[in-house]
């Protein structure tokens, strides 16, 4: 009760905040997502998300250990698939001579105490975009999970040491996890996108990897019905309650991480989910997220290594063990100079 309690005793200089400073953040808290192209000695910047490239495979490691040397500890890996590899089954998601599997083996065998967490959905692999095998103009939920497994599987044999799976399907963890334990995996993780929402946030993201949904029928073959958007899979913005038994439902098929996607936005959606369950929650502080930071800054309207870092302690504060970020690697520079 004022006057024998005043709050601003404990604010009066930086020495007494960073003593009592209840959230902190270090290197080892981010995650760096990554695209990955064919060919060599490419370095393709993406407009609508300025500073990110796509990499191929031989500047990707040399990036890869440029994070690790900064302190980062974790990758999450996209590849940005060929048109003609493309088609409604996905199966060069598991091709072992893919982009994917010779990514993974490439930033195994230079940097091997680097975690690499590799992409499992099929939208990049998709002729239509989405996540999912179509038929009869629905996104097919159980054969797109035995696809899943073939890809998370692969992914181990390449070298993984977690699988990311991202396509919202029911069951996958599940399924997953018997498929690893089955080709004798045990020990690589889940990290699942537990909480994935039907987000505009997500622009960016797909223009890196011309992975948006296809809006028209394909007619190379036979009329196709295409879902126009992943609102059949991904979660309605306005649920909070889903969320947390997304997450349980995880837990319970074997996730070893669950993840919160988009960000900042989502802030409670973090908390609540934190809350319930006993495994790390990882946050994905998104391309849209990143890309308004970027936008803003540059017409001066904000103070950009600011916000960048108030961002990402407050994804941490929130209840994020991880953040899988696209500021990794500057917000990493700001916190060594200190």
């Amino acid at each position: 009760m004022f006057p024998l309690h005043r709050g601003r005793r404990l604010r009066q200089n930086e020495s007494i905040r960073s003593l009592v400073r209840e959230t902190s953040l270090s290197p080892a808290d981010f995650m760096f997502p990554m695209f990955v192209v064919e060919g060599e000695n490419q370095a393709i910047e993406i407009p609508s998300m300025p500073g990110i490239f796509r990499r191929s495979i031989d500047l990707t490691v040399k990036e890869v250990q440029e994070l690790f040397d900064l302190g980062i500890r974790a990758v999450n890996i996209y590849v940005k698939v060929s048109d003609d590899l493309k088609d409604n089954t996905g199966k060069e998601a598991w091709n072992s001579d893919g982009l994917m599997q010779r990514a993974i083996r490439a930033i195994k065998k230079e940097v091997p105490e680097m975690i690499v967490m590799p992409d499992v959905a099929l939208d990049p692999y998709s002729m239509y975009g989405h996540d999912g095998i179509i038929k009869n103009g629905a996104i097919e939920n159980d054969s797109t999970v035995d696809a899943l497994v073939k890809m998370a599987v692969s992914h181990a044999e390449a070298g993984a040491d977690f699988v990311a799976p991202s396509d919202m399907m029911d069951g996958r963890i599940l399924r997953m996890r018997e498929g690893l334990d089955a080709a004798g995996f045990i020990n690589v993780g889940i990290m699942s996108y537990s909480a994935k929402y039907a987000s505009a946030f997500y622009g960016p993201f797909r223009d890196a990897l011309d992975s948006a949904p296809k809006e028209e029928e394909n007619t190379v073959t036979e009329p196709v019905e295409v879902p126009k958007d992943k609102k059949t899979y991904q979660m309605d913005y306005a649920n909070r309650i889903e969320a947390i038994k997304e997450a349980l439902w995880d837990v319970e098929e074997g996730a070893d991480m669950v993840m919160v996607k988009p960000g900042t936005a989502y802030l409670d959606i973090v908390r609540e989910v934190k809350d319930n369950v006993n495994i790390p929650v990882a946050v994905y502080h998104v391309s849209g997220e990143y890309a308004m930071i970027k936008a803003a800054a540059e017409k001066g309207w904000l103070d950009h290594d600011k916000i960048m870092m108030e961002q990402l302690m407050c994804i941490k504060r929130a209840g994020a063990s991880l953040i899988s970020t696209y500021f990794a690697k500057e917000a990493a520079f700001l916190l060594n100079q200190k």
